[in-house]
């Protein structure tokens, strides 16, 4: 043994975790191996890494040091190619006169330093890091494989970047390059890396002059350093995909999809290749896809109720579940898990997709395959002669697929399927708008089940979050009825190299779950808004998507920022309960809290407001008979059933109500005065009714300021129980702080002026 080895054994055997005999059989492998005994252990992972290179510093007196704490000089980088970094194993880390600094993984030995001296011309400076660290560095300073892409460059022979493009333009010259060892090499690096960091997407963009490389992890793109040579190589990198997914590597002109099977370490993984051309070259995506996922309903995220709720589902021998949200919500597999759960030998269960995302055993799986004719509803009639107790459909996406998935359900079916609408509620009006009747939908379905994926607080980082805004913890504690807004803890990821230092680590789902009772069902045959169709589940228990993901944030699953950022296009229903006791809010059942984001008063000042953007609905305004009347142009539709606005026309003019113009006017200044003002939002009176979610331009008078607070604001919901006028809330959508806080004052002053006696 050399020195350096006799006094490393010496000191793993009297510090290091091993025994005496444990110890002699390491170092008789390493012999037989003919590797260094530190080298060994470190391979074979038979001792933690930090801890080993620790010792050997101490032995070496080589600084031991982490990478995460120190800064790259670009001068370093650039002083040392990539090839000899990548050979050696060790990143540059600063270069200070003629003296630079390099980080191994390994201590090097002096004839690698003394051919480093020769060949750079500098004098080394040596520490140690850990082995990943170096490789990540070298990775992110020069490139994913940017070895690789050193030598397909010195064996490119000096052709300049220009006339790659055509020199390999011939389909002979591909498929030589396609079918380069390093080319091969260079695509099984990318597959890897991709791999390793946990993506479920590869990215291959070529832009003018350069080579876009991304991964999706998690659900977002990160970015990967690509080496500066690699656009010289992107029709060779191309080709090779396409090899490997039997596509034609002529054809550029066209979109062209494949799949193929690849190996990666002990895991076989399916790749879903799209190609698609683009001005300078064609852009590929790869879906990495395990061959063999098991799916649990167990491991969606569902809470203990939830979970009895979905289980109840999968116990009716007939009915529709629809799952909804965008594309990416994880739609696909909570149908999977919900097929696991039902699949046993008595039931036959036949399912039709677009595409199968993944194979399931002891299941009938049909792919649609439109250039043939063979389309969602073509497959769903085929499926019902064949006997099946359960179905799914990957989407209903036309009134056809609908009314047969509908037409089974209501023959003794179970149906599992999709649909691309933002919520639960939204839904039913999807179906109706397709052309289903109401009182189908309402027989037929059992639930809707809307769905989003938030990122999860990486365990190996999870601390508390104490830096959370104040209005964070009180809308937390608003929407989910908490006593005391100081017991909520808050947590977040600082980031680490399990989660690739982004605080998270994999994927859940937040749910809202709607069950069609009775009561939902009357509403649904009633051709109800979708707003009161929600509404009356969130009176029946209901947790919407921001309230489930809330719930997931106190068990410290996940953070606000990721919770907020999937319900973004999400309207936060707060509803006023007319009490005596003063305004109270209610988010869910029956109880309610008396906490409010800003303090709020019931006080009359001046306001005029102009509608410049209008929602999807009728302007109904009061004319001067008391009547109700639409927007101009558009008549008031007459129904068999009476809807709700035509009943409160009715009782408008039967107490007198009087108004005067049309619709139109509303898109010029109105004048008007408050019922109560927040620094959030404010309630006015208006002889409009005006659709929710319309936009408003407003000027609002706040006495003893010269000039009026101007501002847009969303409408939000509208009161109908008052007797003069149609009450509309609405929320200020860019009022400055200056603004927000001078309306705070206000409204402090005039609750303290109103609880004053008289």
């Amino acid at each position: 043994m050399k020195k350096i080895e006799k006094e490393l054994y010496s000191r793993l055997l009297s510090e290091g975790p091993f025994s005496g005999d444990e110890l002699k059989k390491a170092a008789k492998k390493a012999r037989e191996m003919d590797v260094a005994l530190h080298e060994y252990l470190l391979d074979n992972k038979r001792m933690q890494e930090d801890k080993l290179l620790s010792i050997i510093s101490g032995i070496t007196h080589i600084p031991f040091v982490n990478l995460h704490d120190i800064e790259v000089e670009e001068a370093a980088i650039k002083a040392v190619p990539a090839k000899f970094t990548w050979h050696y194993k060790f990143v540059p880390l600063s270069l200070e006169s003629n003296k630079l600094t390099i980080a191994a993984g390994r201590p090097l030995s002096i004839n690698v330093q003394d051919e480093l001296k020769l060949i750079l011309g500098y004098r080394l400076s040596v520490v140690l890091a850990k082995r990943d660290q170096v490789e990540e560095l070298l990775k992110r300073h020069y490139g994913l494989a940017a070895d690789t892409v050193d030598k397909m460059v010195e064996r490119a022979d000096g052709i300049p970047v220009s006339e790659v493009p055509e020199l390999r333009a011939g389909i002979d010259d591909i498929e030589k390059l396609a079918g380069d060892a390093s080319v091969i090499r260079l695509v099984n690096q990318i597959i890897l890396e991709a791999y390793r960091k946990r993506a479920t997407d590869i990215h291959i963009e070529p832009f003018k002059g350069k080579l876009r490389l991304r991964y999706r992890v998690d659900g977002v793109l990160q970015d990967q350093k690509v080496p500066e040579d690699g656009n010289r190589f992107i029709m060779p990198i191309l080709s090779r995909v396409k090899i490997m997914s039997n596509l034609d590597i002529v054809e550029r002109r066209v979109p062209q999809d494949g799949k193929t099977v690849v190996k990666v370490q002990d895991e076989v993984l399916d790749l879903r290749v799209s190609f698609m051309p683009t001005p300078h070259g064609e852009s590929v995506v790869i879906r990495m896809l395990p061959a063999k996922t098991f799916f649990s309903l167990k491991k969606l995220g569902l809470f203990p109720k939830d979970m009895e709720t979905f289980q109840s589902f999968l116990k009716k021998p007939n009915g529709i579940i629809f799952v909804t949200g965008p594309t990416g919500s994880g739609k696909t597999t909570t149908l999977y898990a919900c097929l696991k759960e039902v699949n046993r030998n008595e039931k036959k269960i036949i399912t039709i997709e677009d595409p199968i995302e993944y194979g399931i055993e002891n299941v009938t799986q049909i792919q649609v395959n439109e250039s043939l004719g063979l389309t969602f509803a073509k497959g769903l009639k085929s499926m019902l002669r064949h006997d099946p107790d359960i179905m799914m459909v990957g989407e209903v996406r036309d009134r056809e697929t609908a009314e047969i998935a509908i037409r089974a359900a209501l023959t003794g079916h179970l149906v599992l399927s999709t649909l691309h609408t933002n919520d639960t509620a939204t839904s039913v009006t999807r179906l109706v708008d397709i052309g289903i009747e109401p009182y189908l939908v309402a027989s037929s379905v059992e639930a809707f089940i809307a769905q989003r994926l938030i990122r999860v607080i990486c365990p190996g980082c999870k601390t508390e979050d104490t830096d959370i805004a104040a209005e964070i913890r009180e809308a937390m504690a608003v929407a989910l009825d908490l006593g005391f807004e100081d017991d909520i803890r808050i947590f977040k990821g600082k980031g680490c190299e399990e989660c690739n230092f982004t605080g998270f680590y994999g994927r859940m789902a937040i749910y809202e779950i709607l069950v069609v009772d009775p009561e939902i069902k009357r509403l649904i045959s009633e051709r109800a808004a979708a707003t009161d169709i929600k509404n009356k589940a969130i009176e029946n228990g209901m947790d919407t998507l921001l309230q489930n993901g809330w719930r997931k944030v106190l068990q410290g699953i996940t953070t606000p920022e990721e919770v907020l950022n999937v319900c973004q296009d999400m309207d936060v229903k707060i509803r006023k309960i007319p009490e005596d006791s003063g305004p109270r809010t209610r988010l869910a059942g029956n109880r309610s809290v008396d906490k409010r984001l800003y303090a709020r008063v019931s006080a009359r000042t001046s306001l005029r407001y102009r509608l410049i953007e209008k929602a999807e609905g009728e302007i109904i305004g009061l004319d001067r008979t008391g009547k109700s009347r639409p927007e101009r142009g558009k008549p008031l539709k007459r129904k068999v059933k009476k809807s709700d606005e035509e009943r409160f026309s009715e009782y408008l003019f039967a107490e007198g109500i009087s108004g005067a113009g049309s619709g139109d006017e509303v898109y010029k200044e109105i004048f008007t005065s408050t019922a109560n003002i927040s620094a959030g939002g404010i309630m006015f009176e208006s002889r409009y009714r005006l659709p929710v979610n319309s936009i408003l331009e407003m000027k609002i008078d706040i006495p003893g300021r010269e000039r009026p607070i101007e501002c847009f604001a969303k409408i939000v919901r509208r009161e109908k129980d008052l007797p003069d006028f149609f009450y509309v809330a609405a929320c200020y959508m860019d009022m400055s702080g200056e603004d927000r806080t001078t309306i705070d004052e206000f409204v402090r002053r005039e609750s303290a002026r109103q609880k004053r006696p008289h």
